[in-house]
């Protein structure tokens, strides 16, 4: 079928269109066009699932907040089963596992690089993140959306037949990442810095047309059919005052080490839960998780549920910005027990929650009220999430898409490459970063253990 389909495209060419080389660059391009429309249509969908299963979480919890007491380690407990029952890959954010795809491919590890990007792990991943979201569990979907949308481009460059025009299997899988990140928050120069900071390793020459056409109709698709929203909006940040330069430093050093020392904590716990022997100290744990979120939420603060958006909502955009002191510390230990249960489910949108609501604290610590608030706030999402990634430059240019604010594009670099300075101290390598470095190890081991002759001993 797809064979056919490719001579009726080579028949709608016509030859007066130009020579060989442009009916090349049209073939090779169709492709991505296709993924990407595709991956449009599927960030809307998702995106839609996403924020009606946030709604009927807090519904739950303001209906009956004792009831969250059930929900809440079900949830957890049911979206850890349905991807160590269906497929492991699935799990966690999705990032480190679109990396390791493109470290694996190559003609060698192209089986391997399937693992990761599948349509099994595009069902598995949706379905999982909804049930964690539905029980308040503090996960994002920009992760899972970027796995997804590199599933769907791998998928399209497999379907196509010996006889069409070469395509890089690791160029498809950057594009799509981008792609699914810029269709996800509706950031296309975020998706395209992404793609250049976090996931490429060869020069941007050699995909630069692949990946902007990607982004681009990835992001029109979500357009069409949500609008030209902006994630955030429109925060007040006019008149900021030069000492508050000051202040941006002081919030970025402070986020960003947060961001890593939860990082740390995380790979930490992962580690440890290796050494469980058997499902059931498994089970207990994510009960545990599940029944620990449950419980600040509701003798100490909600804040803790969800993807941590109404929080940052609250803070930019009302003149209420009191968060409390504890809130910060409640964001990162939702984060760090819905990552850590192995269950689907992104880190980006609550590192930016919790970012905001260190920015707000520190601005309440020395009243500031305002614009000056609010790039404080914005400064410790960028911070925060620098910290976890590594990647400033995204994050910078992330919550400036955001909101639109390109007057403090200065302030917001600054406190993403303070961030990131500060964050070495802690470790130099990222989450994702080692991440994707235990799933390689865990790959190149089994592959070396499978080619072993029998009884002799692995390496």
């Amino acid at each position: 079928m797809i064979y056919e389909a490719y001579h009726k495209w080579i028949k709608l060419i016509p030859e007066k269109l130009g020579n060989k080389k442009i009916r090349l660059n049209i073939l090779q391009a169709l492709p991505f066009w296709v993924a990407a429309l595709i991956t449009g249509l599927m960030a809307v969908c998702y995106t839609k699932l996403f924020a009606y299963c946030e709604n009927l979480s807090t519904i739950i919890f303001f209906g009956r907040q004792w009831i969250m007491f059930i929900v809440t380690p079900a949830c957890f407990l049911l979206s850890w089963w349905i991807v160590k029952r269906f497929d492991d890959k699935a799990g966690g954010s999705g990032i480190p596992q679109v990396m390791a795809a493109i470290e694996l491919a190559y003609p060698k590890y192209n089986h391997l690089a399937d693992k990761y990007l599948s349509i099994k792990i595009v069902i598995i991943k949706v379905l999982s993140t909804l049930v964690m979201i539905t029980g308040g569990g503090a996960i994002g979907r920009e992760g899972p959306t970027v796995q997804i949308a590199g599933s769907i481009f791998r998928k399209i460059n497999n379907l196509l037949p010996e006889s069409w025009p070469k395509i890089s299997k690791k160029n498809m899988i950057m594009t799509g990442a981008a792609a699914g990140l810029a269709a996800a928050f509706n950031t296309p120069l975020g998706g395209i810095v992404f793609a250049v900071e976090e996931l490429a390793k060869t020069h941007i020459n050699y995909f630069k047309t692949a990946l902007f056409t990607g982004v681009i109709l990835a992001g029109i698709t979500a357009q069409g059919l949500l609008g030209p929203y902006l994630y955030l909006g429109y925060p007040d940040v006019d008149n900021i005052p030069w000492i508050m330069i000051f202040y941006v430093v002081m919030v970025a050093c402070i986020s960003g080490f947060s961001g890593s020392m939860m990082s740390v904590i995380i790979l930490k716990i992962l580690k440890w839960k290796k050494t469980f022997k058997g499902k059931t100290p498994q089970i207990l744990y994510i009960l545990g998780c599940g029944l620990l979120v449950a419980s600040i939420a509701y003798f100490f603060n909600s804040g803790i549920l969800g993807s941590g958006k109404a929080q940052i909502t609250r803070v930019l955009f009302t003149s209420d910005k009191n968060v409390g002191f504890a809130l910060p510390f409640f964001r990162i230990l939702g984060s760090v027990a819905a990552f850590t249960t192995g269950a689907a489910g992104g880190i980006f949108a609550p590192s930016l929650g919790a970012g905001a609501t260190i920015g707000a604290s520190i601005a309440q610590i020395f009243s500031f009220t305002g614009a000056s608030a609010n790039i404080l706030i914005l400064a410790g999402m960028v911070a925060f999430l620098t910290g976890v990634t590594r990647s400033p430059f995204t994050c910078a240019i992330l919550v400036l898409e955001m909101t639109d604010r390109h007057s403090v594009v200065f302030y917001l670099m600054l406190a993403g490459m303070a961030a990131s300075l500060f964050s070495n101290l802690i470790d130099k390598h990222s989450l994702y970063d080692h991440l994707k470095t235990w799933y390689l190890q865990d790959e190149y081991k089994k592959e070396t253990s499978e080619n072993q002759p029998e009884n002799q001993p692995v390496p």
